[in-house]
């Protein structure tokens, strides 16, 4: 009996040192994988040098603030800092707000009328139909209540109603007044209203829209950000990629960018942030807030103008930072009319490129906008979409004023995310794509909006090359010179191809002259290296846009498909 209770004790002793032993090896294992998915890579490549590291380890980064302090700019709203955690995960994106759907199911717009996709993941995989019979006495689609906000509507009202006026206009039909202002971008005055009264949104909206001081009324459409999260951590430093595909390096030796400003429409933008120093000229908060910077904003702003350890493809742009998507955790979203206001201040305040990666639905108020801003010589640049194959097309993207581009890999395949359609003008690579982040942090992330800043600041390395390159020979120069990908010629994919940078700037004529929009107290940035002599260059023919007979010139290859 002894030795059979002390085979039980070592037994059990046995049995007690190994489960304490299995336990610390899967505490250890479990700590591990939860580091590894907050890890954000840490970058090797020397400053300034658009070479790759291979051996870069994927760890959390963190850089110093840089010496030089951003000098205090007028028209500037303060940017509120909030919080943030050690290490920056992957970039979160929003909820894909326009599902893909099948031809049956879209309008004459090309929208979803029903939800046979629920899900909204952009596989275009369909569901059936509802098997009730009989007719549905609520014909709103789905989607509807996530494309615009519930129970608010932008109209046009007249501008020679005093603020006191206007609330009282609302007032007698029941709403309240959100905001309201004049928009000298497209000379009228509108305003922001919400209904109170809890009538249904068409009848409210019918009864205001047959008021005399009203001269239109439509949803308040909402917008996303086009940016994707990371499926799969990724080793070593992949952003640098873009580099080569564009063709940047070679670029570089004959513009980077200078005297050109590119509007940035998107979330907050880390100013402080080293790749973006002195490279934020003015700041906008279109919303009125106090949030701090925001993960999109400010890669976005590095895929044009980063210039510390990471290259970006116009580092000696200027940037105005016109904050249009609130939030400052998980994905961002903005309106109608916040992008009205950003699209005004934009043309108000100088700016030659608007880079606008987000998108939405068709938008009447946008789409006068777009047109006014295109009118005024204004270069129009937006990210296709991440709503998938089946997609209808996306707006800013889908108007024919804009330069629409779609995301390539490092293979030069299609983003699957990424939208099709004949709209397509361009493609650049946007997968897992290596930018700066808030607080002197580094993400990686992907998705359309990062092609569409790639390709806007390649379009300010053209503009610092000719500042009289018009709109539509800029973007006949890019199409000439993108490298071809996919099925010969242009295909909805890839548009006409991919940007090639250096292609591009050796297509415009060299113009040496300071441009007027740049000549208002602004130089290039202290570290600046002074300009090589041009050398001998290829023109390109550039047709004007003065005229309306001139204008009727833009590729209908680039216009959404006929619905």
């Amino acid at each position: 009996m002894t030795r059979k209770s002390e085979s039980k004790l070592r037994a059990a002793a046995y049995a007690s040192v190994g489960a304490v032993l299995l336990l610390a090896a899967s505490l250890g294992v479990e700590v591990a994988q939860a580091q590894a998915i907050m890890r954000t890579p840490t970058i090797s490549v020397p400053s300034r040098i658009p070479t790759i590291s291979p051996n870069i380890a994927a760890r959390a980064a963190a850089v110093a603030p840089g010496p030089r302090a951003i000098p205090a700019i007028p028209h500037t709203t303060t940017i509120g800092r909030v919080g943030t955690t050690p290490v920056l995960p992957y970039a979160r994106y929003s909820p894909n707000l326009y599902p893909s759907c099948s031809a049956p199911y879209r309008d004459g717009d090309g929208e979803c009328l029903a939800q046979p996709n629920a899900g909204g993941d952009g596989t275009g995989k369909s569901g059936k139909k509802s098997a009730g019979k009989g007719r549905s006495n609520n014909n709103t689609p789905v989607a509807v209540n996530l494309r615009s906000f519930a129970n608010e509507f932008v109209a046009e009202i007249d501008g020679a109603l005093s603020v006191t006026e206007t609330d009282q206009l609302a007032r007698r039909h029941g709403l309240s007044r959100i905001a309201s202002e004049n928009f000298p971008l497209i000379g009228a005055t509108f305003g922001l209203f919400r209904i109170t009264d809890g009538r249904p949104f068409e009848t409210a909206r019918r009864e205001f829209a047959a008021d005399g001081s009203v001269r239109s009324v439509q949803p308040n459409f909402r917008y996303v950000l086009q940016d994707q999260k990371a499926s799969t951590p990724t080793e070593g430093d992949p952003a640098q990629y873009a580099l080569a595909k564009l063709r940047l390096p070679q670029a570089h030796t004959l513009a980077h960018g200078a005297n050109v400003t590119v509007a940035v429409i998107d979330s907050g933008i880390d100013a402080k942030h080293p790749e973006l120093a002195n490279s934020v000229s003015d700041n906008f908060d279109a919303l009125g807030s106090a949030e701090g910077p925001h993960v999109h904003g400010t890669g976005i702003a590095g895929a044009i103008v980063a210039h510390a350890k990471l290259m970006g493809s116009a580092p000696e742009a200027r940037i105005i930072a016109i904050r249009a998507f609130g939030g400052t955790t998980g994905g961002a979203e903005s309106s109608s009319y916040i992008i009205l206001r950003s699209l005004n201040y934009a043309a108000e305040h100088g700016a030659q490129i608007v880079n606008m990666s987000f998108a939405g639905p068709k938008d009447a108020v946008i789409e006068r906008a777009i047109a006014a801003t295109a009118a005024r010589g204004l270069v129009l640049i937006a990210a296709a979409g991440n709503a998938g194959a089946k997609s209808p097309p996306l707006y800013p993207a889908a108007n024919p004023n804009v330069i629409a581009v779609s995301a390539t890999d490092q293979q030069d395949r299609l983003f699957p995310a990424s939208n099709r359609g004949n709209y397509i003008a361009l493609a650049a690579p946007g997968v897992d794509i290596f930018l700066p982040a808030p607080d002197g942090k580094y993400q990686m992330t992907s998705g359309t909006s990062f092609s569409a800043a790639y390709v806007s600041g390649v379009a300010a390395l053209l503009l610092e090359r000719n500042y009289t390159l018009k709109p539509e020979a800029l973007r006949m120069t890019l199409a000439k010179t993108a490298r071809d990908l996919g099925s010969p010629g242009r295909d909805d994919l890839f548009g006409d191809g991919e940007a090639d940078a250096f292609a591009a700037v050796m297509a415009v004529p060299a113009d040496n002259a300071t441009p007027v929009a740049a000549a208002s107290g602004t130089t290039k940035r202290e570290d600046a290296d002074k300009r090589r002599d041009e050398p001998g260059i290829r023109a390109i023919e550039q047709p004007s846009l003065s005229s309306a007979g001139d204008k009727a010139a833009i590729s209908q290859a680039d216009r959404p498909a006929t619905r």
